[in-house]
Order: C-alpha cells, then structure tokens, then sequence
C-alpha cells in the first residue's frame, strides 16, 4: 500500500503542470508547422527541437500514467449497465462505483506488469516513459501491481456476492485470466501475436456481460434446463421484459452480446495501433505482434478492415432488431471518427513521431462508440418501454 500510495503521491503534485507544458508544446508545434516552408523542413525542426530540450519528468510521468487508456475500464461497465438498466429499469450508483474503482485498479496492474514484463525481455529498455525507468525499481513496481490486482479483484468479488451472481465472477475471472496469459510469464500470449484476441474476449463478452450481469442481479440463480433446450435460471414472475421483479434475476439477452461484440472490437483496436511505433523495438526482442508479422504498410490495411467491420457490424446487429434502432443511430454517428482513423493510419503509418498518437485516436473511437451505445440503451428503455431483448440464456 505504501509503494502505491508513493505513486499517487508523484502524480498528483503535478498533473496540472503537465496538462499546460503539454499544451504549450502542441501550440509550439501548430505554430512551427506554419513557419516551414513544408512538412520536411517541419519535421526536421521538431527533431532538433526534441534534441535541444529534453522531455520533462513530468511529462514522461503523465504519459506513464495513460490516462486515456483507462477508458476500456469505464466503456465495458456502463455499457454493461445500460443494458441492464434496458431490461430491469433499475441501476445501483454504489454497484456502479464499486466495480468502476475495481476495474481501474485492474487496469492498473495490467499497465504496470506489462511494464515490469517488458522490462525483463528488453522491449522496453529505450521506452523513457516505461513506469520501471521512471522509478528506477523493478521490485517496487511489481509489488504496487499486484497489491492493486488483489485489491481490484476484491471490490468485484464483494460486488458479486452482494448482487448473488455466480456467473459475473467466473466471467470477470476468465477476463482476468486473459489479461494475465496476455502479458505474464510463462504465458506471454502477446509475444506470439495473440494480444487482441485476447483483448476481445477479456473487455468484449467477458467483462461487459459481467458487469451487465452484476448491476442486474440481486439473487444467485440455479442452472437447469427446460423443454426448449434454452439454460434456465429458475426465477418467479417472470415478465414480458425477460426478468424477474421480485429476485432480479437477469437473463443474457441477444442485446448484451451484440453489444459486449462491438466493446471488444474497438478495444482491439486501441490495442492494435498501440504497436504502430514499436515494430522494431518489439521485433529485437522476439514479440511478434501482429505488426510485426504484417508490417505497418499492411497494418493499415488492416485498421481500414477493422473499422468497416465495426460499422458493417452495427448494421447488421441493427437488421437484426438485437440492439434497439436507437444504438444503430447514434452509433452511426460516430462513423466520421472512424474515418479519421484511418486516414491517420493510411498517411502516417511510416512516421514513428506521428503514428504514436494513432492508438489515442481510437481511444476516442472507442469512448465515443460506448457513450453512443450507453445513450441509445438509455433512450430505448425511456422511449420504446416494450422493448423486449431476445433472451439467450435465461
């Protein structure tokens, strides 16, 4: 707890001054594009102004700290809960908050492990912004990483006792389990280019219909089967809604799914496009990503596919009536987004400076996508009351 608390201690004192140097380096930047005379002479300038000036502690630390990666702990879980809130038309704030906190502190080790770990093997051995070079202890790093996995892993645990869901977790603990065999030893699954499928499974089906399960559920239910081959938890007053008013006990629904599929997919992709800049360094070393083997020229081709699947995807789920008309909507929406993407990608895939941020932007797809499919669940549930989910398993 003492190393962890040194952490926050660090970051706070100085997470405003970086937000401003931050900013006074992209006007610094913005301002130098419009003096060159063209992008080479641009480009040559930020080199030698990177060489000139060091990039402060305090920025290195705000990179360390990812924040805006900590969106794949909040986008599962309130997707989750909006579709609960779909089909019960209840949500618990304490629930939510509980397992909100948990995640990020589960997101956390992830982060500082794959730090230690990357350590180990070299890949991280030029990456100035890795957590062990900041600190300058391997030990210390990976203590605080695994006190936060227990201590994340408990506030789920107690979330799952209180709403009496076995089956959220054994699902959140498969998800943990893959960000474990993702990244540690003897596993390193990454290492042999099957990080984003792991990553799929682990924030997609796993996690959001975990969290789905959990602020939905307050009774542990009993499995059996029925006459129509469907699993069954016996529950009382079932409803035309697919839940039981008196136990709350939740079904999984088609729209969950479909749902917890287009969570993985973006999540993937953040995923994908954070190995954009790191081809080389992760080819010394042995870790054959998916990158690696493609070569960023094909990579990008790939990113162009990712985003057409997702949105070929909405569709089809939405033909499909597994999400309501609303989700498809305001989905949609976010369709320039993906553009953006991968127009970032296709341009600047050769650029290690500038395809660093490729990983940001689909952070933004990714936030965007989940805050349009969390409006429209909640718009749904409002406005077409009869909404009824298909029911998968009861």
């Amino acid at each position: 707890m003492g190393v962890s608390m040194a952490y926050v201690r660090s970051f706070a004192g100085i997470v405003f001054q970086t937000c401003r140097r931050e900013l006074e380096f992209k006007q610094q930047c913005h301002h130098a594009l419009f003096r060159s005379k063209d992008k080479a002479d641009f480009s040559s300038s930020m080199h030698h102004q990177a060489n000139e000036e060091d990039v402060s502690r305090a920025t290195l630390i705000w990179r360390a700290i990812k924040l805006p990666i900590y969106s794949v702990a909040l986008v599962p879980l309130t997707v989750g809960s909006a579709a609960a809130y779909l089909q019960t038309g209840m949500f618990s704030a304490r629930r939510y908050f509980v397992l909100l906190i948990s995640s990020v502190l589960i997101i956390t080790w992830l982060n500082l492990s794959n730090d230690v770990y990357d350590f180990d093997t070299g890949a991280d051995k030029n990456k100035t912004e890795s957590v062990v070079n900041l600190v300058g202890s391997r030990t210390g790093t990976l203590v605080a990483a695994y006190l936060l996995l227990v201590l994340g892993f408990v506030g789920l645990t107690w979330a799952s006792v209180e709403a009496g869901n076995l089956r959220a977790i054994m699902l959140l603990t498969c998800a943990v389990i893959c960000g474990y065999i993702y990244q540690c030893p003897p596993f390193r699954l990454s290492y042999q280019g099957l990080g984003e499928p792991l990553c799929f499974a682990a924030f997609g089906p796993f996690a959001t219909t975990a969290f789905y399960l959990l602020l939905g559920s307050t009774r542990l239910p009993i499995l059996i089967t029925n006459n129509f081959m469907v699993f069954h938890f016996p529950c009382h007053n079932i409803d035309s809604d697919g839940f039981d008013r008196e136990n709350l006990c939740l079904s999984i629904t088609a729209t969950v799914l479909s749902a917890s599929l287009l969570v993985g997919l973006t999540t993937s992709l953040i995923l994908f496009c954070s190995h954009f800049h790191q081809v080389e360094g992760d080819r010394n070393v042995g870790k054959m990503s998916p990158l690696v083997r493609l070569g960023t020229e094909r990579g990008s081709v790939v990113v162009k596919w990712a985003v057409m699947t997702l949105y070929s995807l909405l569709f089809a789920i939405g033909l499909s009536r597994a999400l309501p008309l609303s989700c498809i909507f305001l989905c949609a929406m976010t369709s320039p987004i993906g553009k953006l993407v991968v127009s970032y990608v296709e341009e600047n895939h050769k650029d290690k400076g500038k395809i660093f941020m490729a990983k940001y932007y689909c952070v933004r797809l990714h936030a965007l996508f989940g805050a349009a499919l969390v409006a429209g669940l909640i718009t749904a549930r409002i406005l077409v009351t009869k909404h009824i989910p298909k029911l998968v398993f009861q």
